[in-house]
């Protein structure tokens, strides 16, 4: 369990529980008494306020007026934040856009340098087009959970991504490519990739894709997508 997640999890424990010990944190997050006093001194300076009983056996208690005052979002979290909101956008369905515009540029100031070249770096590889009317949507499914972290790290690492794909018949085979570019046609996803076994772009529905991993040990350049003219990238937010 990462940082984060075991953060989540010993708030959501002593929300749920009123008191608890250190030791029982530690059982339920499998981590060491130590890495939890360590969490809860983190958690303190986010602004919750954690209650302690001195002594090795002592309760911990959070207060139940409580909060979280600042908010930190890894960037995928934001990636998925501008994604929605540049589909929206596309659909013509975002009435507040300006709105939406500032609170993301807020957020983007608020991450640490690296992170924000990250999420330049995403920026550049997100397009947004028109999907055709004559699409058909009657097979389209939900996207595999884990596949924009693995996009997320493959990209970024420059490594493959490999997946198992189901094509529009229902045939499956098992792809390794390079991830270039997501490219969103509402309501569809695809993840655009170079395929080296075919030395040619290719476009995958990302609901027909499942179990991706990124694999390493590998390498690829950044190519140009030749995506068409109506399709445009959104990038409001690198001004």
């Amino acid at each position: 369990m990462n940082v984060r997640l075991r953060h989540d999890a010993i708030v959501r424990s002593l929300r749920r529980n009123g008191t608890t010990t250190v030791d029982a944190l530690a059982s339920e997050v499998g981590a060491s008494r130590r890495t939890v006093l360590r969490d809860i001194s983190a958690l303190r300076d986010e602004g919750y306020v954690i209650h302690s009983d001195v002594g090795r056996g002592g309760g911990l208690q959070l207060d139940p007026q409580s909060m979280q005052t600042h908010a930190k979002l890894s960037v995928p979290e934001v990636f998925a934040l501008l994604i929605s909101v540049a589909a929206m956008r596309a659909a013509g369905n975002l009435p507040f856009s300006d709105l939406a515009d500032a609170g993301l540029a807020k957020i983007e100031k608020a991450l640490p340098s690296d992170k924000v070249k990250d999420l330049r770096s995403f920026l550049d590889c997100l397009h947004i087009g028109q999907l055709s009317p004559l699409q058909d949507l009657s097979d389209m499914g939900k996207m595999d959970p884990a596949l924009l972290p693995t996009f997320e790290a493959a990209f970024l690492g420059r490594q493959l991504i490999r997946f198992d794909y189901r094509d529009a018949k229902g045939r499956k085979t098992k792809r390794q490519v390079e991830p270039q570019a997501m490219l969103i046609l509402s309501p569809l996803w695809y993840l655009v990739g170079w395929d080296p076994a075919r030395d040619d772009f290719r476009h995958f529905r990302m609901d027909r894709i499942s179990t991706p991993e990124a694999v390493p040990d590998t390498s690829f350049r950044r190519r140009h997508v030749p995506f068409e003219d109506d399709v445009c990238p959104y990038s409001e937010l690198q001004k």
